[in-house]
């Protein structure tokens, strides 16, 4: 087997939200909201999504694109205050490959028009994926997903 080099990458997004941040904190840890905007883009076909939402418990979403390209999102909670935040460490293997390792934070915080929602993640690349292209793929589909989280906000006030 080759060995892959490890590079890495980290960045933070900020989003506001017009709901409190007890309707934030819901739509983070129940699995039944989550399910509603965690999600796979067009054509996404979701096999398993299970969600033990408290520390040391664990989500996971597997699934296949339309290209054939299988997706497991395995993640572990190490800490929860309840709507404040939430911390965990996640791999993502596409395709049976270990493609990253994740420390992620949620940040909760009320401000006069809602939640402020800071997330921020810190990534190590183990496939040999270049560390400043796959954190700017990265970026972009946890912002698809924060903008998702809006819409559902919306759709449920």
């Amino acid at each position: 087997m080759t060995r892959q080099p490890i590079s890495h990458g980290s960045f933070t997004i900020e989003r506001t939200y017009n709901a409190s941040p007890a309707r934030v904190f819901a739509a983070l840890s129940d699995v039944e909201i989550k399910a509603r905007w965690f999600i796979g883009p067009e054509g996404y076909t979701e096999s398993r999504r299970e969600m033990n939402f408290e520390p040391g418990g664990s989500e996971i979403l597997q699934g296949r694109f339309p290209t054939g390209k299988e997706t497991l999102y395995i993640a572990r909670f190490h800490q929860i205050v309840k709507d404040e935040r939430i911390v965990y460490v996640y791999d993502m293997r596409l395709n049976g490959v270990h493609h990253s390792l994740s420390v992620a934070t949620v940040e909760i915080e009320p401000v006069a028009l809602g939640t402020r929602l800071i997330y921020t993640e810190q990534i190590a690349y183990l496939d040999g994926t270049n560390g400043v292209e796959g954190t700017a793929l990265r970026e972009h589909g946890v912002g698809w997903h924060l903008d998702n989280l809006a819409d559902t906000l919306r759709a449920t006030s």
